[in-house]
Parts: C-alpha cells; sequence; structure tokens
C-alpha cells in the first residue's frame, strides 16, 4: 500500500526512510538522543498540527480551543505531579527558549547570570559567548576544579560573592556527576541571586528519582522533554508559584506567539509514560549502563572526566590516546557508533577540534542493552581508537555493530497507564 507521503514525494519519503535504517543499524550513543515511542510520535504528527492555540488555557486569542485547553492542562498537571513542582509551563518550543525566559523572567537586560564555563560542561545558552544570552546579560563564568573534574561549590560561592549575579544557573549539558543543588540554593539564598536549574539531560533521572530534584532548591527548573525524559524535541518550566505569572509572561508573549500543539500533545504522553515502574526499570539500567562502560572504558586505558559517572553521561579525555575527539568520532561513526567530539575542562584545543568525546546510554537502554552489551560496546572503542587509520579494523566492527544492533530491535511501543505490554526491561530491579 503505498502512504501519502511516498506517493505525493517519494524523496523525502525516501530519506525519511533511509534515517529509519541509519537509526536501527547504528549504536546511538549521543546523550541528547533516544527513541521516542510509538505513542508519542503519533501524537506528534496528529491533528493537532493543525491548531494554533495563541494564549494559556482559559486565556486564548483564537476560538476553537474546547479540546487544546484539554490537552494543555493534561501535560500541565502531568508535570507537576512528576517534579513535585507548583506550576509548570509546557510551551517553550526548546530548552534554548525555555533558558532565555527563565532568565527573562527574572533578570533585566545587563543584569549578572552565573553559569558554569561551556569548555567546563555548561551549556552555550548558560551565557557563553556565542549565545544571545551573553548580550543581553552580563555573563560570568565558573569553572570545574581541574583536578578532579567536578563541581568546587566552596569555590563557586567565593566565586559568586565576588561577582554578586541576578542568577546562578546549575544543570549542565557535559557535566558526569550528581549536582548538589540544594548546596546551590543555599549559595544563592547568600548572595541574594535567584537559582535557575537546567535539568534538560537529566529530567529523566529526576524523575524516577534517581537524580536529586532542584525544584525544592530552585526558583525556576528548565528542560527539555527529550533527551532522557524520552518525549519529543520541546522545552519545559517549572517554578514556584511565586514566579508562575512572570514565567508564563516571559514565554508569551515574551518570546513565542502560538505553542506547538502536537508537541504538548506528545509531551503529555510522554510524562504518562515517565509516571510509570517500566520508566523507573528505564532510567535504573540507563544509569547502570553508563557506570559499567564508564568501568570497561577505564580498563581500556581511557581516562575519563571526574574518573566515571553517576548519571547517563560519559566525558572522555583522549589525550593520553594521542588522537583527537573530532577524528574519534568520525572514525565511531564509519563504525555505526554515533557519539560526538566535546571540549574538555581547560581544553587547549579548538573546540571544532577538541580532545573530549561525549556518550551517553539513553538510546541503547531504549532498545533493552544491558551490561553484557556494554562490555561490548567498550571494546568496539577501543578497538577504533587503537586503529583509528585502519579501514579494514573499522569495516569490521562495523558488521559486528550492526550484527549486535539487530538482535536489539528498536521498540515500537513502551507501556502506557493501564496497558499491559511486555517491556525490554519488565524484569529489572523495580524501585523499592
Amino acid at each position: 500500500m503505498v502512504t501519502p507521503l511516498e506517493k505525493y514525494d517519494p524523496q523525502i519519503y525516501e530519506l525519511i526512510k533511509q534515517e529509519n535504517v541509519r537509526q536501527s543499524g547504528s549504536l546511538r550513543l549521543i546523550p541528547s538522543e533516544n527513541y521516542v515511542s510509538k505513542a508519542v510520535m503519533l501524537a506528534t504528527g496528529s491533528c493537532l498540527t493543525n491548531k494554533y492555540s495563541e494564549g494559556y488555557p482559559g486565556k486564548r486569542y483564537y476560538e476553537g480551543q474546547q479540546v487544546t485547553d484539554l490537552i494543555e492542562t493534561v501535560a500541565i498537571e502531568r508535570a507537576k505531579k512528576i517534579f513535585k513542582a507548583e506550576h509548570a509551563n509546557v510551551q517553550p518550543y526548546s530548552g534554548s527558549i525555555a533558558n532565555l525566559a527563565a532568565y527573562n523572567a527574572l533578570a533585566e537586560p545587563g543584569d549578572t547570570i552565573m553559569g558554569l564555563r561551556l569548555s567546563s560542561g555548561g551549556h552555550i545558552t548558560h551565557g557563553s559567548k556565542g549565545s544571545i544570552t551573553s548580550k543581553i546579560f552580563n555573563s560570568e563564568n565558573y569553572p570545574v576544579d581541574p583536578e578532579s573534574g567536578m563541581l568546587d561549590y566552596d569555590a563557586i560561592e567565593t566565586f559568586a560573592v565576588k561577582v554578586k549575579p541576578q542568577i546562578i544557573i546549575s544543570g549542565y549539558t557535559a557535566y558526569p556527576r550528581m549536582i548538589d543543588f540544594k548546596r546551590f540554593g543555599e549559595i544563592a539564598e547568600k548572595t541574594g541571586a535567584y537559582h535557575i536549574s537546567d535539568i534538560a539531560h537529566i529530567a529523566g533521572l529526576v524523575a524516577s528519582g534517581l537524580h536529586p530534584n532542584p525544584v525544592p532548591y530552585a526558583d525556576i527548573v528548565s528542560t527539555t522533554t527529550h533527551k532522557t525524559l524520552r518525549g519529543p524535541r520541546g522545552g519545559m518550566l517549572l517554578c514556584k508559584k511565586e514566579h508562575a505569572d512572570r514565567v508564563d509572561r516571559a514565554v508569551f508573549p515574551g518570546q513565542q506567539g502560538g505553542p506547538h500543539m502536537h508537541t504538548i500533545t506528545a509531551v503529555a504522553v510522554a510524562l504518562a509514560e515517565a509516571d510509570t515502574i517500566e520508566f523507573i526499570e528505564y532510567a535504573k539500567q540507563i544509569v547502570k549502563n553508563a557506570k559499567r562502560l564508564a568501568e570497561k572504558l577505564m580498563e581500556y586505558g581511557f581516562k575519563l572526566v571526574s574518573d566515571g559517572t553517576d548519571t547517563h553521561l560519559i566525558l572522555i579525555d583522549l589525550r593520553n590516546k594521542g588522537v583527537s575527539g573530532k577524528k574519534v568520532a568520525k572514525a565511531l561513526d564509519r563504525a555505526r557508533i554515533v557519539t560526538n567530539f566535546n571540549t574538555l575542562p581547560d581544553d587547549p584545543a579548538s573546540p571544532m577540534n577538541p580532545n573530549g568525546l561525549r556518550l551517553g546510554t539513553s538510546a541503547i537502554t531504549t532498545r533493552g542493552m544491558k551490561e553484557e552489551q556494554m562490555d561490548q560496546i567498550a571494546l568496539f572503542i577501543h578497538t577504533i581508537v587503537e586503529n583509528i587509520d585502519n579501514e579494514s579494523v573499522i569495516e569490521k566492527v562495523n558488521r559486528e555493530v550492526l550484527l549486535l544492533c539487530s538482535q536489539f530491535p528498536v521498540p515500537d511501543h513502551f507501556i502506557l497507564p493501564g496497558e499491559k505490554v511486555v517491556h525490554p526491561l519488565s524484569n529489572a530491579e523495580k524501585r523499592e
């Protein structure tokens, strides 16, 4: 049967098929990526794509909102429940937009914001020179400890006392360890600053109780809705009631017009999935897999920033291997292992050719892979790095990766409330 897309635009149809094959036949280790459920994908491509809903539930500027108001309210209530938040805004188009809205809710142009240095694992929207955030606000950046690769909270407090920021940002894009959000809240209180936490990478772990929740200690929490949360590409803000009006105004009309209702609908579905025992099992396995992969990589002589991980994320320092992160990422990609090259704390190399490599275990865990497969993946990476210029070895690993992927098909469906579905991790240890 010919689909409408295949009939109308066979070129795009074929390219989508090719991308589907690529995702199925590769080990996707980019920490930002995952596989959404069929339910989330169907919601994303639903008739909600057709609806414009400028404003908020009960306060729209367009008619015909009888259903959209209900859907957005469901998404809001599910977000509040899962993250134990007093208020949620599910309209941000992305995590970057959510971050900027959070800053604009609590600061004025020219005020000082203080986030982790980009090369130390911070996000570009945390005040990096290349981001508009550094043009709107005065940006001051703190580093990680150069020896341990970990946050030095005493040094961060000393720096905050010195620069007197309006906003202190916690939460990162390339930091593999637990974050003490309570300590950040205390630093913010001591210095008279607001505390904004960006949990885009760890939201799924926070929702599962596997990582501390910043909501009690932050004025605003920003997140994406994909990555470990395993929803569609979007953003979300959580905050205390006292900031609710400012947050909502910062999103609309402050930065956006009509929200993407098809995305919000899919976010609601993903949040329902996240509120299950199966999701908690999945999140536990993410961390188990990351720890096992980190241990095996270190056994092969790889140097890891902070000597390990507490989350889904691993950052490799390749300087002792004598090869750049970009060269390794390109070679791994030819072997069907998809990663990204990444800067390191105090990395002397260019950001376009840094010494680091960033890995994550979210997507391969979704496929049902466990510790045994982490051992195989570590060996694959070791083999490629040791034979970086040997295309025959890379091709051999390519075939072995394809064979491994064939044993763990991308699942079409994850459990929804009230539905009995066999999940790849259904026998995993449940949270007590």
